[in-house]
């Protein structure tokens, strides 16, 4: 069943994090942080499927993932500055691995339309451990409008509390809208939706988001015994959730 999903998180100095680095692990390669002269090798990283940059016309020089990413982190001068912002994708497990590519370059092109940025693009394999359809996306933008001569303005839409909300809101609607064109496209009868159970009119319970260390606790307990019942709170919440929403599946 095509599962919805679009997170959107900042890249920022404050959290001690370099926009290189993220870049350098989500697409498996090695880049080196010339602010903070350290170097990022993932070449070993597992599971990157694919990974490619969507610019905006006539800001060739981003193509250069190194270039990019050094170019961002230098146009920055804020010890809290914002240096990038992730879009994850959930791709439909639906799909073969070209339709997906495709998905993903979609909705980067309308990130980069939109707002002016640089997107770069990680397709992401699912992991050798949990759901095997796991497939997804990691799409890293620039926060300033890029062009020929290199990076500029900040988008502020994205940044101001007024309007942040409502371009998110927005740009969730977008990608439900591209999925289910794509499901449609290779006649996959399964759609889904952006809108919350409460909003779509449904009496189901959304589940509780895990979390990475919630999620290897479980993903461990499942190796030891294969089948056994959840080990966190979280797990155990949305077996219960899970649980529930089946009761009133078959109460209907």
């Amino acid at each position: 069943m095509a599962i919805y999903h679009l997170s959107v998180k900042s890249i920022s100095r404050s959290a001690g994090r370099s926009v290189v680095a993220a870049a350098a692990y989500r697409a498996g390669q090695e880049l080196t942080d010339e602010r903070q002269g350290l170097t990022h090798d993932y070449t070993r990283k597992q599971g990157v499927e694919d990974a490619f940059i969507v610019a905006p016309d006539g800001a060739d020089w981003a193509q250069d993932r190194n270039a990019l990413w050094n170019a961002a982190e230098a146009a920055e001068k804020r010890k809290d500055a914002k240096t990038g912002r992730e879009y994850e994708l959930a791709l439909p497990a639906e799909l073969d691995a070209g339709a997906r590519k495709e998905l993903a370059r979609d909705f980067a092109r309308e990130l980069v339309e939109r707002y002016g940025v640089v997107a770069d693009v990680a397709i992401h394999e699912p992991g050798r451990e949990g759901d095997n359809r796991n497939h997804h996306a990691h799409i890293l933008t620039t926060t300033r409008m890029a062009g020929e001569d290199g990076l500029g303005a900040k988008t502020r839409v994205l940044d101001v509390a007024s309007t942040a909300s409502a371009e998110i809101e927005h740009m969730r609607g977008v990608w439900a809208r591209q999925v289910n064109t794509a499901l449609e496209r290779h006649q996959v009868e399964q759609r889904v939706d952006h809108r919350s159970f409460e909003r779509q009119g449904k009496e189901q319970e959304p589940t509780r988001h895990m979390g990475v260390s919630a999620t290897a606790l479980e993903r461990q307990a499942a190796r030891e015994i294969p089948g056994r019942e959840p080990v966190t709170d979280l797990g155990k919440q949305n077996a219960e959730i899970r649980e529930r929403n089946r009761a009133l599946e078959t109460a209907r």
